[in-house]
Order: structure tokens, then sequence, then C-alpha cells
């Protein structure tokens, strides 16, 4: 009688492994071959890689903006320095290029930053693809908004405009409308 209940049992035995929970290596077995440690460890070292170089892109143009205000600064105390010592020529020429070094603000750099940045985005680089599409930032840009690149461009105007005779109650007044905007640009990101 016991022959006739080993196959019932052996029935029973394998029904239960069936419906039982499998393994974790079982499940993943099922599910197909698993990635190897090795690999996902280096696909997260270079996205944090990735990550740093954008994090550096950030700190760099920070930096181009920081350089270029002071270098606006310099111009803007050689100015009143001429304007005060009567010398309309060199206080032309000082305003005419505090009018440049504002206009470089706005566009992130020079010429040469501007090539850097062509480079980056024929390469497929968007720093702010987001911004970009939002209509936040012009195309290639880190740091400086539309809006701020606007508000630059226009105290560029303004300064430029008063070269042959500037007062420094106007320049100053200018002055202050563009360390606003690069004090703003300026604040560390969120």
């Amino acid at each position: 009688m016991k022959l006739h209940h080993a196959p019932v049992a052996a029935v029973a035995l394998a029904a239960a492994l069936a419906l039982s929970p499998r393994p974790a290596a079982a499940q993943a077995a099922a599910a197909g071959p698993a990635t190897p440690a090795e690999l996902v460890a280096t696909y997260q070292s270079l996205a944090d890689g990735i990550l740093a170089l954008k994090r550096a892109e950030e700190g760099l143009c920070r930096s181009i903006l920081a350089a270029g205000s002071a270098h606006a600064h310099v111009e803007l105390a050689r100015a009143q320095a001429a304007i005060k010592a009567g010398d309309a020529k060199a206080a032309q020429a000082a305003v005419e290029g505090l009018a440049a070094s504002v206009g470089q603000l706005a566009t992130e750099g020079d010429n040469a930053v501007a090539g850097v940045r062509k480079k980056l985005l024929d390469g497929g680089h968007h720093h702010n693809s987001a911004g970009e599409t939002q209509g936040i930032f012009d195309e290639g840009f880190v740091i400086v908004t539309r809006a701020a690149k606007g508000k630059l461009l226009a105290s560029s105007r303004a300064i430029a405009q008063m070269a042959g005779a500037p007062k420094p109650e106007a320049l100053d007044a200018e002055w202050k409308k563009v360390a606003a905007v690069v004090d703003e640009l300026l604040k560390p990101a969120r």
C-alpha cells in the first residue's frame, strides 16, 4: 500500500515546489541574465563624471562672468577718474571699454568663448537644453538667461551712448543695473 501512495506524494511534492516562492537567483535567471555588477559600477562612475563635468562648466562660466564683471568695474573706475581729471579722450575710451565689457557679460564671454560654445553645440552638448526649449536660455548659454542678456545688452547700449559726454552719475546709475544683474547670475545654483 505504501507503494501506491508514493506517486501521489511525489506529485504533491512537485506541486508544492512549483507553487512555492522561488529564490532570488532563480527569479533572476527566469527574468534573463543580469548586468554584471562591475559594468553597473563603471556606468555609475561614468555618470558621476559626466555630472561633475556639467558642474565644472557652470563653475567656469561663473568665473568668466566674475572676471568680466571685475574688468568692467576697472573700466568704470578709469572712466570716472578720466572724467574727474577732465580728460575727455581717456574718458571716452574707458566708457567705450566699459560698454564692450558689459556686452561681453551679456554673451557669457567674448568671441573666443563663443567659439567654444559653438564647438560644444556642434558636438550635441546643450548645457541647458530644457531651458532652451522653454525660452529661458539662448542656445548653448550656461549662466546668462535671455532676460539677463536683454538687460545687460540694454545697459551696454546705454553706456556706449554716454561715451561722447559721460556723466559720473549716469555711469553709476547704469553700473548699478549691471551689477544687480551680475550679482543675481552669480548666486550659487540651487
